[in-house]
């Protein structure tokens, strides 16, 4: 029987970006997209009850952006109960702190979390273009991005992704973890790949040429490539 492999995905554009993702790992595994838990209000333990309860135990936890963060979490809280960890263009912390440098400026996310309070359509826009920044057909990209959103995207959900903070989890579990970066994503430095090199030593981190953000859906065979070959040789 091929082994389980969980899909978390990101803040605001719900599941479909990891649809063609799961379509492409499907001959390698037995795949489940797993929405996000509804967030009203910024609560990391509710959240990770949420997903520990719904989901299956034995199976590898992959998640895209707040999903990476958030499989990370639920991995260490599982321990051996997951075989394994995969996480796609997701930072240890998404704003940067003294302590970890190498994420979004919080001003900077301070000013689209007001923005997002005030016109959240404008915002989930914004939002879908930094995504898509710096792929081959950004704009391409980020009109396919928001046509397909079924997301409840929400301030809640913002906040949790501003607060969350994964090093400890991360150092902690002791199953094999990869760990992709897209060198031209807008959102997440891709000096965070070295950084969590240090941070996991026994991790395998990867750069993905020429991606941006949204790598799961505009190098989605490369990426599935990668994931396979990394899980097959561990199971």
């Amino acid at each position: 029987m091929p082994p389980s492999l969980i899909l978390l995905p990101g803040w605001g554009l719900g599941s479909a970006p990891l649809v063609p993702l799961a379509e492409a790992l499907a001959g390698h595994f037995q795949v489940r997209i797993e929405a996000l838990p509804a967030f009203e209000q910024a609560d990391i333990e509710h959240c990770l009850a949420a997903l520990d309860e719904g989901l299956p135990r034995g199976a590898w936890l992959a998640g895209w952006s707040l999903g990476g963060m958030l499989a990370a979490l639920l991995a260490a809280r599982r321990g051996a109960d997951c075989p394994g960890l995969l996480t796609l263009a997701s930072n240890a912390r998404f704003t940067a702190s003294e302590a970890w440098p190498t994420a979004m400026p919080a001003a900077t996310f301070e000013a689209f979390r007001e923005g997002y309070e005030l016109n959240p359509t404008a915002t989930l826009k914004r939002f879908a273009m930094l995504c898509s920044q710096g792929a081959a057909d950004a704009r391409g990209l980020s009109r396919r991005l928001l046509a397909q959103a079924d997301g409840a995207d929400s301030l809640a959900g913002l906040e949790l992704l501003a607060a969350l903070d994964t090093r400890q989890a991360l150092q902690g579990f002791a199953g094999p973890q990869l760990h992709l970066f897209a060198t031209d994503d807008a959102l997440v430095p891709v000096a965070a790949a070295a950084a969590i090199e240090r941070l996991q030593p026994a991790a395998e981190v990867r750069r993905v040429d020429g991606a941006s953000h949204a790598l799961v859906v505009e190098q989605v065979s490369e990426v599935a490539a990668v994931i396979a070959r990394f899980v097959e040789a561990r199971t």
